[in-house]
């Protein structure tokens, strides 16, 4: 085998390693106590976290599914958003994540949506780990339909 396939190989190894860890949480260790701390200001009611769900899954068709998949199981090596990880992190690491991405694990900053949108895309996580949890107090929230092919051409 010459050289320039092998590191070829060899690079091509290391990436699909390096994107794969992407679910391993070390960004949680990044964010500051503060960030950590926030609460969703979309998230007082039922009644809000279904209508910010809903916002969240437009948000989520239209900028994630292509890296996490309509139904956020996860495409290409990367990581579902239906996880232990994402259900046990506070709304103040979810923010974080898409304010800042984890560009060393291939997940770009999502700075460029506005605060709202990405609020949303928290209460839409919210909801489909209580959707795949099962009946839980984000009930109403659970209620909003996973992504669809035919939701694509709905605009923000």
């Amino acid at each position: 085998m010459s050289l320039r396939r092998s590191l070829g190989l060899t690079c091509t190894i290391l990436s699909a390693a390096f994107l794969m860890g992407a679910a391993d949480g070390s960004w949680l260790h990044r964010v500051s106590t503060a960030d950590h701390a926030r609460s969703s200001p979309l998230l007082a009611t039922s009644e809000s976290r279904g209508k910010a769900a809903a916002g969240g899954a437009q948000v989520f068709h239209n900028e994630c599914a292509k890296c996490h998949g309509d139904d956020g199981g996860g495409l290409h090596n990367r990581p579902s958003v239906i996880s232990d990880r994402v259900n046990n992190a506070s709304d103040g690491d979810l923010f974080w994540l898409m304010n800042n991405g984890v560009p060393w694990r291939g997940m770009p900053p999502w700075i460029s949506l506005p605060p709202g949108e990405r609020w949303q895309l928290v209460a839409y996580l919210r909801a489909l780990n209580a959707a795949d949890a099962g009946p839980s107090p984000l009930s109403a929230a659970a209620s909003v339909p996973r992504s669809t092919p035919s939701s694509q051409g709905v605009s923000r």
